[in-house]
């Protein structure tokens, strides 16, 4: 089963861009426009990771991550903050559920995209090890 990703951005361009990168990397790729449709698909779908833009239109960025690591159904999925807001906001959101941050001005236009794969993959990759190390008892 292909692992599914989530992306949240009103960037039509760099939605598009990031969601072919993805697709080409093996992943199944839901899009959203806006908060409000990113959250209803995020709890509809349920994916394994949310690249999450923080300036929306209809439920911002930071409104929605908070709702999204306060419903049971979407609290364990991961969420990679994409931003153009500075770097000094990285460490509050990372506090408020976000796994990781990266800027929008880091997505140039000839290796932008996969370094937004990479992180994907390190996410995801980590979050596998994490399970796997985990022990369970009766």
């Amino acid at each position: 089963m292909k692992t599914t990703v989530l992306l949240i951005d009103d960037s039509r361009f760099l939605r598009k861009a990031n969601e072919l990168a993805l697709s080409r990397s093996g992943y199944t790729v839901l899009a959203a426009s806006d908060g409000e449709e990113g959250l209803h698909i995020a709890c509809e779908k349920v994916p394994d990771l949310i690249v999450l833009d923080m300036m929306l239109p209809k439920l911002p960025g930071q409104q929605l991550l908070h709702e999204l690591k306060n419903d049971p159904r979407t609290s364990g999925i991961p969420v990679i903050v994409l931003s153009s807001l500075p770097q000094i906001n990285a460490e509050r959101l990372k506090s408020e559920g976000a796994v990781a941050y990266f800027e929008k001005a880091s997505l140039g236009i000839d290796t932008g995209s996969a370094r937004l794969v990479e992180e994907v993959g390190n996410v995801l990759g980590s979050r596998r090890s994490q399970c796997a190390g985990t022990e369970f008892s009766n």
